[in-house]
């Protein structure tokens, strides 16, 4: 069988928000995705998908990383993403084309695990197991305290045992949310999503002291990506355990927060910190500086990666299905939930299944290069 990529394809998919999601002045009326294509010589597809956060992930994934896949094997992706990271260092090694890198590094594996059919846990030389699982609850933030104890009250009579939400509009509304929360579920674990609205230590600190008594499990994403000494600053006067890192995007991650002392939790996004083959490096990191981690959402893709990779205690986010969290894994399958923990997705070669082509088509899709074609 042919181990070389015919070619490497990407689409952007636009789903409009049930409701808008505000965090300050950012505000979303759509998620917008990113699906990619990888084509061996011998027809077989792999594909991956990720947030674009209205970047120009198919821009660079075009122009920068498709040339260079194209031609070139496919049997040591790790190889092959490090070579073609090289190629241009000042727009791969950070934000956007750090996330490009890791898609069309995602699709590559899959690729692989498609072509030998086997899903990509076996690949790893391990297999999925039951999962922990944090339920993505609150959204869009101005849900209120009632809807959000209703929620969680509902999922932990289903099983789940961990929810995390997003801060609300004002402080005032998101304590009563966090409180709501605890009412519904007061053995759960609780996380609260700051979605980087503070700019200032003084106010995030002020804020992390309004929750002393709300004994969470962590406080994410307090201020914007950049400044580690600011994460470190604010971490120091918290009472509550800071996480962050899953969006910070670059090369630098994680060794610039974990040498800053900057948090308790570091955040791993395979979708934005470079994908697969650059995971074992940064879990490396971090277990060298023994600070606890824990992913970013994209469950259909990080279970199979993390349950292969021995790391079972690890949990998966969910979103509510269709609240606007990512309508992209809501068209995919769901999590089935006994006791805190997620059961493996339905197996498959690769990752399985990663595309609903028919909900695909029924959002704004912007997709020269034909992907959907390749894929139904």
């Amino acid at each position: 069988m042919g181990a070389d990529i015919r070619d490497v394809k990407v689409a952007t998919i636009l789903a409009p928000l049930p409701k808008p999601v505000e965090f300050g002045p950012w505000l979303m009326k759509h998620r917008e995705f990113a699906l990619c294509t990888v084509r061996s010589t011998d027809g077989v597809v792999g594909r991956a998908f990720s947030y674009t956060r209205d970047g120009p992930v198919a821009a660079v994934v075009r122009r920068q990383l498709a040339p260079q896949y194209v031609g070139q094997s496919f049997t040591d992706p790790v190889d092959l993403s490090l070579r073609v990271g090289w190629t241009n260092n000042p727009v791969l090694a950070s934000g956007v084309g750090h996330r490009a890198l890791g898609l069309v590094d995602l699709a590559a594996w899959d690729l692989k695990a498609r072509t030998a059919d086997v899903s990509i846990a076996s690949l790893l030389g391990g297999k999925a197991v039951p999962l922990p699982a944090t339920a993505i609850v609150g959204y869009p933030p101005s849900t209120d305290p009632d809807e959000v104890r209703d929620q969680v009250r509902d999922l932990f009579a289903a099983g789940w045992r961990r929810f995390k939400q997003p801060v609300a509009a004002t402080e005032e509304l998101t304590l009563a949310r966090v409180r709501a929360a605890y009412e519904a579920a007061p053995d759960g674990w609780h996380g609260l999503d700051a979605n980087w609205i503070y700019r200032t230590a003084e106010d995030a600190i002020a804020f992390t002291r309004k929750l002393d008594g709300l004994p969470l499990g962590w406080f994410e994403d307090i201020v914007p990506p950049g400044d580690a000494a600011l994460v470190a600053t604010i971490r120091k006067a918290s009472t509550v355990p800071i996480a962050m890192g899953d969006e910070q995007g670059g090369a630098y991650h994680p060794d610039a927060l974990l040498n800053a002392g900057a948090v308790d939790v570091i955040r791993v996004d395979v979708t934005t910190n470079g994908g697969l083959s650059r995971l074992q490096s940064i879990l490396d990191r971090i277990e060298t500086a023994q600070v606890p981690f824990s992913t970013h959402m994209f469950a259909h893709i990080n279970s199979q990666i993390f349950s292969a990779l021995g790391y079972t205690d690890t949990p998966m986010e969910w979103g509510i299905p269709w609240t606007g969290v990512d309508q992209f894994a809501d068209s995919l399958s769901q999590p089935i939930i006994r006791d805190g923990l997620m059961e493996p997705l339905p197996s498959g070669p690769g990752f399985g299944e990663l595309v609903n082509v028919d909900w695909i088509r029924q959002q704004i899709v912007d997709d020269p290069d034909g992907v959907l074609a390749d894929l139904e």
